[in-house]
């Protein structure tokens, strides 16, 4: 019998891979998503690696809901504080990014440091989004976001499917996705995207990687690149072909960016993703 059962838990927290030796690493999704954006990348990464993915309050099962949560920082801290020994190495795609930098400036602003409460030894930041200035938010911006909102969530779709969804379905799926978001929760994510100009990064000094796609319609290349010039001690990476869903689009060479940047960060660990060729560009 297929077990249909919804875990309607805000947080759920689970090991994925048994290794030994290497790092802890948690992996967390973003908004009207969940734990299977991982899936093509936890094969690629370090047999070592102890791996730990998120199902989180706005997770595709519960996204109706998600925007009643009134604190979206403190479900984050339960899923860092749910890995046991901490996670070493937090690997935040798109909102999540997000809410993990709201989280740990929240942290600064009330004298404490995340990065040390939660174990936290290196970040590798996904496809964030990221403005440094509050002018560069303008009605445009507001425009884009507000009436192409559908686009993101129709982008997360043919990341996971292809070309076996057509066209109009995968537009009709994203806009039933949007709708299930509501107005809620878009103010919940925006009003996210639009504090990210008074973000302390200057207290986030643990080595960072910012993991961008090419392609990326939604959280533009370029704000990857602002980011990791906020940051003390962040480098950049994107990777040519890539949309908003880079772990999806090419899990091998995502794979093969954060295992380089943990190996070259924590120590040595087994390479499973491949070297990193050419094709991944550093640009600053």
């Amino acid at each position: 019998m297929v077990n249909t059962h919804v875990d309607l838990r805000p947080v759920v927290v689970e090991r994925r891979t048994e290794g030994r030796g290497g790092p802890r690493v948690l992996l967390l999704h973003g908004l009207a998503a969940n734990d299977s954006v991982w899936e093509r990348a936890l094969p690629e990464l370090p047999a070592d690696f102890q791996l730990w993915t998120a199902r989180l309050p706005w997770r595709t099962e519960t996204i109706a809901d998600w925007s009643e949560q009134p604190n979206l920082r403190g479900w984050l801290g339960k899923a860092l504080e749910a890995v046991p020994g901490g996670a070493e190495v937090v690997v935040a795609h798109s909102m999540a990014a997000n809410v993990l930098l709201d989280l740990l400036d929240q942290k600064v602003r009330g004298g404490a440091d995340g990065l040390r409460q939660f174990g936290i030894r290196a970040l590798v930041l996904v496809s964030p989004f990221y403005r440094a200035h509050a002018e560069q938010f303008d009605w445009d911006t507001i425009s884009y976001y507000l009436n192409d909102f559908h686009l993101i969530m129709e982008e997360g779709i043919r990341a996971h499917a292809g070309d076996r969804v057509p066209a109009d379905i995968r537009q009709a799926m994203g806009e039933r996705v949007r709708d299930r978001v509501g107005p809620y929760g878009w103010f919940r994510f925006f009003d996210l995207y639009l504090r990210t100009p008074s973000l302390d990064t200057s207290r986030i000094t643990v080595p960072t990687l910012v993991l961008g796609g090419e392609t990326d319609f939604a959280a533009r290349p370029e704000e990857g690149i602002a980011l990791a010039d906020a940051l003390p001690d962040a480098v950049v990476r994107v990777l040519p072909g890539t949309g908003h869903f880079p772990m999806l689009d090419a899990a091998d060479v995502f794979a093969a960016a954060v295992s380089e940047f943990v190996h070259t960060t924590l120590g040595p660990s087994a390479q499973r993703g491949g070297a990193l060729t050419d094709a991944l560009e550093l640009q600053r």
